[in-house]
C-alpha cells in the first residue's frame, strides 16, 4: 500500500465522532468525561430551577407591593398570607405583623422594645429568605472554577497515555498520535463545556439574588417606619 492509500485509510481505522472519542479513551478520562458530563447536566438543572424560582417571586414581589400600597387593611392582608407567603416581601410582612400582634395580645403588652425586636425579625427572615434564593448556587461557582482543571487532568492523564502508545509502537506516525490526542483534548472541551455556562449563569444568579435582597431591605426599611409610627402612637396608651 503506498502513503496516499494509507492516508485515505486512517479515517476508517479510527471514529474520530465525539462518541468514537469517548469510547475509545482511557478508563481514567472517561471517568473524568463522564463526571463532568453529570455536573453540567445538574448545572442546568439548578440554572433553570433558579431561573424560573425568581420569575415567580419576582411576580409574587410585585403582586404583593401592589396589594400593600393600595390601601388594604394590614389585618386583612396579614390574614391573606399568614398561611402561606409567596415571595420575600410577603415573608418579611407576615414575620414583622406575627411579632407586632403577639406584643399587643400577649398579656405583658411590651411596647417600648417591639421596634427593635420588629428590626431584628426583619433581618433574621430576610437572611433566611437570601439562603433559600442563593441555596445550590455554590455548585455552579464550584462546577465553574474547577471544570477546567478537571478537563485539563483528564487531557493530561491522554496525553500521557498517547505518549505511551508511541514509546510501544516506536512510531511517531500522526496515525499513532492523533488518536490519543483527540481523546484528551476531548475531556478539555467537555470541561469547559461545564465551566462556562456555570459561571455565566452564577453570575446572573447571584446579581438577581442581590436584587431581591435588595427590594426585600428596601420594603422592611418602609414597613419597619410605619409600624415605629403606630408603636408611637400607642405608647401613651400602653403606659
Amino acid at each position: 500500500m503506498n502513503p496516499a492509500d494509507a492516508m485515505a485509510a486512517m479515517p476508517a481505522a479510527q471514529d474520530f465522532s465525539l462518541w468514537g472519542l469517548f469510547w475509545s479513551a482511557h478508563l481514567v478520562v472517561k471517568a473524568v468525561m463522564i463526571g463532568l458530563l453529570v455536573s453540567s447536566v445538574w448545572c442546568w438543572a439548578i440554572i433553570i430551577d433558579k431561573t424560573l424560582l425568581f420569575r415567580r417571586t419576582k411576580a409574587a414581589s410585585n403582586r404583593f407591593e401592589d396589594l400593600f400600597w393600595s390601601g388594604q387593611s394590614l389585618e386583612e392582608l396579614y390574614r391573606t398570607h399568614q398561611e402561606n407567603p409567596d415571595s420575600g416581601l410577603a415573608a418579611t410582612f407576615v414575620a414583622a405583623m406575627r411579632e407586632w400582634k403577639r406584643s399587643f395580645e400577649g398579656s405583658g403588652r411590651q411596647v417600648a422594645s417591639l421596634s427593635r425586636r420588629i428590626d431584628k425579625v426583619l433581618d433574621v427572615t430576610i437572611q433566611r429568605e437570601v439562603e433559600r434564593l442563593d441555596s445550590r448556587l455554590l455548585f455552579l461557582a464550584s462546577i465553574g472554577s474547577a471544570g477546567p482543571y478537571i478537563g485539563l487532568f483528564g487531557t493530561v492523564w491522554g496525553i500521557m497515555n498517547a505518549f505511551t502508545s508511541i514509546a510501544a509502537s516506536k512510531n511517531t506516525s500522526l496515525a499513532v498520535v492523533a488518536p490519543g490526542i483527540a481523546e484528551a483534548l476531548f475531556a478539555t472541551a467537555i470541561g469547559l463545556f461545564a465551566a462556562i455556562p456555570a459561571v455565566l449563569a452564577y453570575n446572573k444568579l447571584q446579581a438577581e439574588v442581590a436584587r431581591q435582597q435588595a427590594r426585600m431591605e428596601g420594603f422592611a426599611d418602609e414597613f419597619s417606619a410605619i409600624l415605629s409610627r403606630q408603636i408611637d402612637e400607642r405608647l401613651p396608651l400602653a403606659a
